[in-house]
């Protein structure tokens, strides 16, 4: 797979800085059952990089130092970290809101049927990737099938009470571009989404997040395989907002990779970009008895997060 770091690392993307931490996002590691194509991650079936109990427990120590209310786990898949189950009910135990962002079709692979019913049991809210409300789109991203099992999985997680009045259990869903452009307007995506998944499938859910692809690990790759890399790049950059900047997630959000590595954003991680004025990576350990740099460190990439309506974790931002 080709590097794009090269074309990243030399940047005039505005200097931000830091804001009230209120998330700590672990990736629990890079094994997936899935290989999609806008795959930041390069997740796959093969990968074995794996966050282990220490690293967690270490992670919950420094989330209750910097005060964070929220745990966002990320992966590859997350569910398949064996030790999954065992941090949800450590975070919920402390009292910490739990986010899983979710392929739903880890629901139908053998040996995590009991998913949604854990994920339920302990109120976690589901962030399910579901890239398009088409069955052509979503399989062209993420192989023969997916849709399909997509839609019984959330059928499923709706069964369960997921996005149903008083029950209190959130499912969001994710929108990514198939192709190197930026996303749609997210709330009239939202209103289509709503209304062809109830109409077809009668799915509910609460709310859309649509996210700007980001030219790095997988997707990057195939922008330059297709020679769109720089076109990509001037698309984000013309389409920058200054307005997008106090938003950004990285200004509450701290990233911590499977080994415990720590940095500013999930995409950074990826890049192996460290902290700000750090020429090494930073360990969560290091956090206990140091506080976090002020400046977050910025490349290229960083347009993919201010284009237009902006992209975070929790979607568009304005």
């Amino acid at each position: 797979m080709r590097d794009t770091w090269p074309k990243l690392e030399h940047s005039d993307f505005p200097s931000i800085r830091r804001g009230t931490m209120t998330t700590l996002q672990l990736n629990l590691g890079y094994r997936c059952n899935l290989s999609c194509i806008h795959c930041h991650v390069n997740a796959g079936p093969r990968r074995t990089e794996t966050m282990n109990r220490a690293t967690m427990e270490l992670a919950l120590e420094v989330g209750r130092k910097l005060g964070v209310t929220i745990l966002d786990m990320t992966g590859g898949s997350p569910e398949m970290n064996p030790n999954f189950r065992w941090l949800v009910e450590q975070a919920r135990s402390q009292g910490l809101h739990v986010m899983d962002r979710l392929n739903p079709t880890i629901m139908e692979e053998p040996g995590y049927e009991w998913v949604g019913e854990f994920l339920a049991a302990n109120k976690v809210e589901a962030v399910a990737s579901l890239p398009c409300y088409s069955q052509e789109n979503v399989d062209e991203q993420r192989g023969d099938g997916v849709f399909e099992s997509s839609i019984r999985a959330l059928k499923k997680l709706n069964a369960l009470g997921y996005a149903q009045p008083g029950s209190g259990l959130v499912l969001n869903l994710v929108y990514n571009p198939n192709g190197a452009f930026l996303p749609p307007d997210q709330a009239r995506l939202e209103v289509q989404y709503h209304q062809l998944l109830g109409d077809n499938f009668d799915i509910r859910f609460n709310h859309l997040y649509a996210l700007a692809n980001m030219p790095i690990q997988r997707f990057g790759s195939w922008l330059l395989s297709k020679g769109q890399f720089e076109t990509y790049m001037a698309t984000l950059r013309e389409a920058h907002q200054d307005s997008n900047l106090d938003s950004v997630m990285c200004r509450s959000t701290l990233s911590v990779g499977y080994d415990g590595s720590v940095f500013d954003c999930d995409f950074n991680q990826m890049l192996k970009l460290p902290l700000a004025g750090r020429e090494t990576n930073t360990h969560l350990r290091d956090l206990l008895d140091h506080a976090l740099p002020q400046e977050i460190g910025v490349a290229r990439h960083c347009f993919g997060c201010t284009a237009g309506q902006g992209s975070s974790c929790g979607g568009a931002l304005n």
